[in-house]
């Protein structure tokens, strides 16, 4: 089955060809040098640069994977979450697509599409019932996955996310924007003992999280150092970086001894942090838990692969939009 996935969900411009969920092409267009100046996404600038961007991102992964839209058998595109302006661009574009060549179309949930990256070129055997770790700039989950198509939220983000205080802490430190990648390597330099952060909602019950305390906290520090050296801004880095995982890692501990999953899925892009694949390799091994990470670091970022992927299992589902209207924008859309 070849599959035209478009993911237009922020300030990437994406669009992949599949055939079922191994990748033929996997063409991202960033816009990050768009909104460098003004420190984060501006949505009409996203807008702007996704109807400048996405007939050449198109024509490029057809090109790559040397496909014709004539032998394409659906058309896949982001509905949400995301920015609603944003959203519209590539939705418009696959509705346009559907009807000129008549093909049918499939919604996707990008959050689906990050939990389901981790299946993109991989033979492996999901076993279930599973659990999926979520870990990007908006969304840190914990979900129970009985089967594909088939999600319960166990535990959310109550704040900020993950992704999101690794970019605000860059951003304090003087890394630039987006500055949570940067942070993550700095960190490797530092002394993850030299600060003592608050671990987030330690001892409490439940399986949310929340990062805005603890990113107050190295605010603080960050303010009352007043001067930094090199070093310093290394192991705050450090510190921070360690305390950030570790709430994950008690998160998703607890989650092991309540649920008993078979596998552990991981996506996002904080999926890429090394010190995160690093603990959650190590608790998996206590556990006998499947881990299954995305084959590349590629496949973590915002992109159009997983949509492929994602919208492959709607379509065993049979899941497709009874007509192009049928797909509009959610920009608040929900996993479950």
């Amino acid at each position: 089955m070849l599959i035209l996935a478009i993911d237009t969900s922020c300030d990437d411009t994406s669009c992949a060809l599949l055939s079922s969920t191994q990748i033929l092409a996997n063409v991202i267009s960033s816009q990050t040098l768009a909104h460098k100046e003004w420190g984060g996404v501006v949505p009409s600038i996203a807008r702007r640069e996704h109807e400048l961007l996405i007939d050449p991102v198109i024509k490029k992964a057809l090109q790559i994977a040397k496909v014709t839209m004539q032998e394409i058998d659906a058309i896949a595109v982001t509905y949400g979450p995301g920015l609603a302006i944003a959203l519209g661009v590539g939705i418009a574009k696959a509705q346009e697509l559907a009807r000129i060549f008549n093909k049918p179309l499939i919604g996707v949930n990008h959050m689906e599409g990050h939990l389901l990256s981790v299946l993109a070129n991989s033979s492996v055997t999901l076993k279930l019932p599973a659990m999926g770790l979520l870990v990007s700039g908006n969304h840190t989950e914990i979900i129970h996955i009985e089967k594909i198509g088939t999600y319960r939220i166990l535990g959310e983000v109550l704040d900020d996310a993950i992704g999101e205080a690794f970019d605000k802490v860059a951003r304090a430190l003087g890394l630039g924007y987006p500055g949570g990648a940067v942070l993550a390597k700095l960190a490797q330099q530092g002394n993850d003992k030299a600060y003592t952060f608050p671990i987030p909602l330690h001892g409490v019950k439940d399986l949310n999280f929340s990062y805005s305390g603890l990113k107050a906290a190295v605010m603080r520090c960050i303010k009352e150092k007043q001067t930094l050296t090199q070093q310093d801004i290394a192991d705050i880095a450090a510190s921070f970086q360690r305390v950030a995982v570790q709430h994950v890692i008690e998160r998703v501990k607890r989650a092991f001894e309540q649920y008993h999953p078979h596998a552990l899925l991981l996506g996002g892009g904080v999926a890429a942090n090394v010190l995160l694949r690093k603990e959650l390799r190590a608790i998996c091994k206590t556990f006998h838990v499947q881990l299954l990470i995305p084959s590349n670091k590629k496949l973590c970022m915002d992109n159009a692969a997983m949509i492929g992927v994602a919208a492959y299992y709607k379509a065993l589902r049979n899941e497709y939009a009874q007509s192009e209207h049928d797909v509009d924008r959610q920009p608040g859309a929900t996993l479950a």
